[in-house]
């Protein structure tokens, strides 16, 4: 493994240690960080918070069932792509979540939660597989279909109180990041040496 998948991992485990940090201090505060740091759509006071409002949770119960595939699915995009990827696949996925969910959520409604980077990251590892072609990327995508196959259906209003809309522009955040960013190069064989032509001809 790279130096520069390493350091993506645990970036990743970083970003999630950050999510708990923050929530036991909101859990502590009141909801303060989540008022200060979420989202609030239509709220055109505070555009910073598009990239700050999937570090909030409402609650714990909100963060642990995030904590899991964000760990495991950022892994996958680190693991594939090294941190420099990963950094600009979660950037994509934040704002393109974040403005999906600023147009397109009631006026005044707060988003916060890691869910549109969860979805980002389960487009990006699918489409990339494809994109890509590579033996490790069709792996990732695989396993990522049979394991976590059924997020599809979180881009579709279900549940009152769940944003739809994060998850469905995070996992056209994903898409996107996989479309855009460069494929990475491949490999190619040195050139062999041409044997010496005969002074002979027959």
């Amino acid at each position: 493994m790279t130096h520069s998948r390493i350091v993506a991992i645990l970036t990743v485990a970083g970003f999630l240690a950050a999510m708990w940090i923050f929530e036991l201090f909101d859990s502590v505060m009141g909801g303060t960080l989540d008022a200060a740091f979420g989202l609030r759509s239509w709220d055109t006071g505070a555009p910073w918070t598009i990239v700050t409002a999937p570090f909030m949770h409402a609650n714990l119960g909100h963060l642990i069932s995030n904590s899991l595939p964000f760990l495991v699915l950022g892994s996958l995009v680190a693991l594939s792509g090294g941190l420099g990827r990963f950094i600009w696949t979660t950037l994509i996925v934040a704002v393109v979540s974040g403005v999906g969910v600023w147009l397109f959520s009631p006026p005044g409604v707060l988003t916060v939660g890691a869910s549109g980077l969860v979805f980002g990251y389960f487009g990006y590892t699918v489409l990339r597989g494809i994109v890509e072609r590579r033996t490790i990327d069709i792996v990732i995508m695989i396993s990522v279909v049979v394991f976590y196959g059924t997020l599809i259906w979180g881009v579709l209003p279900q549940q009152e109180g769940v944003s739809w809309q994060a998850h469905l522009f995070g996992f056209a955040g994903g898409l996107l990041s996989a479309w855009l960013l460069p494929k990475r190069d491949r490999p190619r064989a040195a050139p062999q040496p041409s044997a010496p032509s005969s002074p002979y001809r027959f």
